[in-house]
């Protein structure tokens, strides 16, 4: 059984899209796939935003783990920062209750992407940072990256933090969503699948075209 976590360089950066696009790929490798999401601000109905706009993508209704808040466990109102959005309900993160929402979707299911909020280092409470739980769970991570201007210096940030830890790089996606100068567009991309061949050689560089993702065939290697 396997866990992926999804992550981003920024907020707004495409984790959803990518991790939705991610989830029909697998399914149509024949696994067994569902999407989880860490935590999620902003909501205001049963069902997480982010976890909808995934069965879509995919392809799929609502499912049971969906409406009974397994998939996403942990839901505040305001659309903050997981930390100040959790104090302001006084309420705190509990990991532990995420971490046995996954692994319950881990016993039946092939494969669970978990997507994140925001980048690696959001906090999820004053203590403690995403990345501090998704190194305590071991899981490999998949990053999100564009070509905004700013994305080579993020992407680099996060893919230190992630190996410092000692955690798996298991791919990069490249979203060409924000492609918008040529030249920015080409160089970032380039520069950041060398950076990534020479530094994590054993991660996947993939690019999201619409709702198309280049590179993934080679995942299929590794189930």
């Amino acid at each position: 059984m396997s866990v992926y976590f999804i992550t981003g360089i920024d907020t707004d950066i495409g984790k959803t899209y990518a991790t939705g696009v991610l989830a029909r790929e697998f399914i149509k490798l024949g696994k067994s796939v569902i999407t989880q999401k860490l935590v999620q601000t902003g909501v205001t109905g049963q069902v997480a935003d982010d976890i909808i706009t995934h069965r879509q993508l995919m392809g799929i209704s609502l499912q049971d783990t969906d409406t009974d808040g397994t998939t996403c466990p942990m839901m505040f109102a305001k659309p903050a920062s997981p930390h100040l959005s959790a104090r302001l309900e006084n309420k705190t993160i509990d990991t532990a209750i995420i971490t046995k929402a996954t692994q319950r979707l881990q016993s039946h299911y092939d494969i669970v992407l978990l997507e994140g909020a925001g980048g690696v280092l959001v906090p999820m409470s004053d203590e403690l940072l995403t990345l501090d739980h998704i190194a305590h769970c071991g899981y490999p991570v998949i990053i999100v990256t564009s070509a905004r201007l700013g994305s080579i210096n993020h992407t680099l940030l996060s893919l230190e933090a992630i190996a410092n830890r000692g955690l798996d790089v298991a791919g990069v996606v490249f979203n060409h969503y924000f492609d918008g100068d040529d030249d920015i567009s080409a160089d970032t991309l380039n520069y950041l699948k060398n950076h990534v061949a020479r530094h994590y050689p054993s991660a996947l560089f993939m690019e999201l075209m619409g709702d198309k993702i280049v590179g993934f065939g080679d995942m299929a290697d590794r189930f």
